[in-house]
């Protein structure tokens, strides 16, 4: 160990720079002896009594996390990591804490207004004694670790606050989560390696089929990206390729219906509930918690999505939206007969809005019409009601609406199950229920026993569905989707 050396970055440190060392050494040194550190001196040498700074690596390690590259080049060639080191973790070479380096960064992106509020929103649970006490983020995170609000594993508290604070904030946490390296490895030739969060990937729509009424100019909103390395054991392949089902419950599913309508152009829907007893009873087997909302205007239906939106999805697997309603292209219709468009139906559940969902699957199943053209079979004559079928015919009423609006924008990890294509209507029985929503139960049971992912279920409801014939007429629903991963659900 050099001393001149240590002396002179000890010069250059200042005290918040030290305070940030000690913490990230809470894990190395015990937190009572680091409470007596008030300078990088005293810092190095409880350093060097563990026998961290005869290599200068757990410094290097140190300097990278706080970006003081310039400090690194004084350390020359000994920050570079021994090469029996390159293997785990040994007492010789520990390496920096992950979820330390973690809670850092986060405090390294927190405003000192968020800090305020953050202060504010814990007062309850820590005491005003120690909330005064608290300078900086990381003296919070003390505090809450001490108080039993905050550990390794147990972040469920310091999710709650951030969403509160700064919704970008809980990426840090959920990229943690999900295995996500941390922790620095010094650089062969002494330069600073830099950990900034992770750019988050655009996706683009599946579907370039869908019409547009009006042109739109709107942002793509940022997802987390499911990529993995390709360098893997074969246990961690199911974690690449299909979503994680570990909870229960599952998480929320949705449902708002309206039969009830207010005006003079939308009629009534009869037989809707029948849809939602049973969206509420398979998504109930699957393990999903469900919520019913019954007859809702257009801004009854965008507050409720709103408000879900705002909840912590963080130890949510997947979430399910299902609305049942008259519709046109792009959009539903709320009971007092003013539009909704499906993407602000989306929107509050992409990862810019509920950065807890990133990366988890977003499920939302639209039964309403998308137009009021009429899907028809490839037969050289329109079909004629077969005998028999009359009753049956009668019984059957389009979800339509009267005017047309903007399609919807596709952001990573969702899927859209439409009842039909654009342009056309699709159709309800008014005593057993829409044929899309009936045939999308029935299936997604069955698919359980045969452990189907969720686009074959989906294949296997267009080809049920498409088969027959309403009111002489055909229907063709359509999935739109941009999953990642292989989604199978099951029972629970």
């Amino acid at each position: 160990m050099d001393l001149f050396k240590l002396s002179r970055i000890d010069e250059e440190l200042d005290s918040s720079e030290v305070a940030a060392l000690c913490f990230l050494c809470i894990d190395i040194l015990s937190r009572k002896r680091l409470e007596k550190v008030n300078d990088g001196k005293e810092l190095f040498m409880k350093l060097e009594e563990r026998g961290l700074m005869e290599d200068h690596f757990f410094l290097s390690q140190l300097l990278n996390v706080i970006r003081r590259a310039d400090l690194l080049s004084l350390l020359e060639t000994d920050s570079r990591q021994p090469e029996d080191s390159f293997g785990p973790e040994t007492d010789a070479h520990p390496v920096l804490s992950d979820y330390r380096v973690m809670l850092y960064q986060i405090h390294e992106d927190l405003t000192q207004e968020n800090f305020e509020k953050m202060k504010f929103l814990l007062g309850r649970q820590l005491g005003r004694g120690q909330i005064e006490s608290c300078k900086t983020a990381l003296d919070m995170f003390g505090e809450m670790e001490r108080a039993g609000l905050l550990s390794s594993t147990n972040l469920e508290k310091l999710v709650e606050i951030l969403c509160e604070c700064d919704l970008t904030l809980v990426e840090i946490v959920q990229r943690y989560r999900e295995g996500a390296s941390f922790s620095p490895a010094p650089s062969m030739d002494n330069q600073r390696v830099i950990h900034p969060r992770q750019p988050l990937q655009h996706s683009l729509s599946v579907s370039e089929t869908q019409p547009r009424s009006t042109s739109l100019s709107v942002e793509l909103q940022s997802v987390v990206s499911d990529a993995q390395p390709n360098t893997v054991s074969p246990s961690l392949r199911d974690t690449m390729d299909y979503y994680e089902l570990t909870h229960n419950p599952r998480g929320v599913c949705k449902i708002i219906n309206n039969e009830h309508f207010l005006g003079l152009e939308l009629k009534d829907r009869p037989g809707t509930l029948e849809d939602e007893k049973a969206l509420s009873s398979v998504f109930s087997s699957l393990g999903f918690e469900v919520e019913v909302c019954n007859d809702m205007t257009a801004q009854d239906i965008r507050d409720e999505l709103a408000q879900l939106g705002r909840r912590n999805f963080f130890d949510d697997d997947a979430l399910v939206v299902c609305v049942l309603s008259h519709g046109e292209l792009g959009c539903v219709f709320g009971t007092d007969e003013q539009k909704v468009s499906l993407r602000e139906i989306t929107q509050p559940f992409n990862s810019r809005h509920a950065p807890t969902l990133a990366g988890k699957p977003k499920l939302f199943f639209i039964q309403a019409c998308q137009g009021n053209d009429y899907q028809r079979g490839a037969m050289p004559c329109p079909p004629r009601p077969r005998v028999g079928e009359n009753n049956r015919s009668m019984s059957l009423e389009e979800d339509a609406g009267p005017v047309h609006s903007e399609s919807v924008p596709w952001d990573a990890d969702f899927l859209v199950g439409m009842a039909t294509v654009p342009q056309c209507k699709s159709f309800r029985n008014t005593y057993t229920g829409s044929i899309y929503i009936q045939e999308l139960c029935r299936q997604l049971r069955e698919a359980v026993s045969r452990q189907e992912d969720i686009l074959t279920v989906l294949t296997r409801v267009n080809r049920e569905v498409s088969r027959g014939e309403y009111r002489t007429y055909k229907q063709m629903p359509e999935p739109k989707y941009t999953l990642t991963k292989k989604l199978v659900l099951t029972f629970v």
